[in-house]
């Protein structure tokens, strides 16, 4: 696809530093009902796949992709040092499209609640301040990447 300034359109992968690359790609997908890729050619998984690598190199990142092929890929690769700083870029899973006031904030609790039992903190609530804000509820992921239901 070219669009009108001749440029080709490109495709997007946030990629995630982090501790524990497969433990972060399973919860983003539960988060977003992403999917593991196929694993390479003659591997029936990826576990399999990871026992013929060096120790050293196991865990070491794992992706995560949307089934529909519409939402951008996620790639978690294991980096040594930890998070030490508020994200300059975060994700807004949008969790409550088109809903407004009380509504939209009852389902972006729902949704904060199910995230919090698949170990997502919690940080803070906006509220809504029309027009410009419907409200958001702010939380991190297991290893402290901020991310907003939206």
């Amino acid at each position: 696809m070219t669009p009108t300034n001749g440029t080709t359109v490109k495709q997007v992968q946030v990629t995630f530093d982090c501790a524990d690359p497969r433990a972060l790609s399973l919860f983003w997908n539960d988060v977003l009902g992403y999917q593991f890729p196929p694993p390479p050619p003659g591997f029936d998984s990826w576990d399999a796949f990871s026992e013929t690598l060096p120790e050293a190199h196991r865990n070491s990142a794992s992706a995560s992709e949307d089934p529909a092929g519409v939402g951008p890929r996620l790639f978690f690769q294991r980096v040594p040092e930890g998070k030490t700083v508020k994200n300059r870029v975060h994700l807004d899973v949008r969790a409550a499209p088109g809903l407004q006031g009380d509504e939209r904030m009852a389902a972006l609790e729902e949704e904060c609640e199910r995230l919090v039992a698949l170990g997502a903190t919690r940080v803070e609530r906006h509220e809504p301040a029309p027009p410009m804000a419907g409200g958001h509820i702010i939380m991190q992921d297991p290893e402290g990447n901020e991310f907003c239901l939206d």
